[in-house]
């Protein structure tokens, strides 16, 4: 069953067997999984296994998890992280062995970027579409991100005339994370007065401060002393570790599918707009797919979802591994660094 996130608060009363969260805006899927995990720990569902689809994971995890008692809680979620969206044939076996055995003190969780269709017409899916919720979360575009920007400028109570509404539409409009941020900021600078365009010029446009967006540009491009020095600043600026990886995680899956098409000898034409990714931004593009192999990509991107799991169970912020992860866009550091392990 297909819910768009603004939707999912209808049926998570009760629990499904299984949600599916795929999407490529980092926004709106750790929210909707936020939204999923407190509303399965008021019901009961106190332990929870996170797995990841990585060159060492082995399907038969999933299955002993699903199957075994636990000596900690009576009820489990297991979240299973696939990055590259693609079970195989043992993983889509496994999937639809498991889900045909209903146990409703177990809560399935799966995570991932994008399904393309054909993925949605897969024998695994279409039995978790059955069983489950399957929730797309894509950025809202034009009409649909300014809804969405009213509904978080409600949300935290702000007041923000029409002018500075449509300014922040062309500052955010396509990166939810950046938006959302923006609002909670003005909630601390202006939490009781009405905020005009101007306001928003003093908080946001004249900042020099670096940026995620620059720290990706830097790792497109492979300047990495630069790319280092943008990695400590934000660490001192504060910047969450989470937004970082969503970012990562996002161009990362963009160049996949770029490098998958090129590999193919098929035309990256049509993937630019599909992919928004507009005229300025396709040198940055076309740097990494001249330097970087698609075996390369999918590396920088299993590694990306294993330190976000890592930091979502240890709750620690690991900046040296995050650093070493930067280091992977270089080829030449890939071939002596990508053994080891974030």
């Amino acid at each position: 069953m297909r819910v768009y996130p603004d939707q999912i608060n209808k049926h998570l009363s009760p629990l499904k067997q299984c949600y599916m969260v795929f999407g490529d805006d980092p926004w709106l899927c750790e929210t909707t999984r936020s939204q999923i995990l407190q509303k399965a720990k008021k019901q009961g569902f106190d332990e929870n296994i996170q797995l990841i689809q990585d060159n060492q994971f082995n399907w038969q995890d999933l299955y002993e998890q699903w199957h075994t008692l636990s000596l900690f809680s009576s009820r489990r979620i297991i979240e299973l992280s696939l990055p590259q969206v693609k079970p195989g044939a043992q993983g889509s076996a496994m999937l639809q062995s498991v889900l045909k055995v209903p146990n409703p003190d177990i809560l399935l969780i799966l995570t991932g970027p994008k399904l393309a269709m054909e993925q949605t017409k897969s024998k695994w899916f279409k039995l978790l579409d059955e069983k489950g919720i399957f929730i797309p979360c894509q950025t809202p575009e034009g009409a649909q991100f300014q809804r969405w920007l009213i509904e978080r400028i409600h949300h935290f109570n702000l007041q923000v005339d029409s002018d500075a509404q449509k300014m922040l539409t062309s500052l955010y409009e396509g990166n939810l994370l950046a938006a959302d941020q923006a609002l909670q900021l003005l909630t601390l600078l202006s939490p009781n007065q009405a905020i005009n365009s101007q306001d928003l010029e003093e908080y946001f446009v004249n900042q020099s401060r670096f940026s995620v967006f620059q720290l990706i540009d830097t790792l497109l491009y492979n300047k990495q002393a630069k790319a280092q020095h943008i990695l400590v600043q934000l660490k001192a600026e504060g910047v969450a570790m989470p937004i970082v990886l969503w970012h990562l995680f996002q161009e990362l899956t963009k160049l996949s599918q770029l490098k998958a098409a090129q590999e193919d000898k098929k035309s990256l034409q049509p993937l630019w707009g599909q992919l928004r990714i507009w005229d300025k931004k396709k040198s940055a593009y076309q740097a990494s797919l001249s330097r970087l192999s698609l075996s390369q990509i999918e590396h920088l991107l299993v590694s990306t979802s294993a330190l976000e799991i890592k930091l979502k169970q240890q709750g620690h912020e690991d900046w040296v591994a995050l650093s070493h992860l930067c280091l992977l866009f270089d080829p030449q550091s890939h071939s002596h660094l990508a053994h080891i392990k974030i």
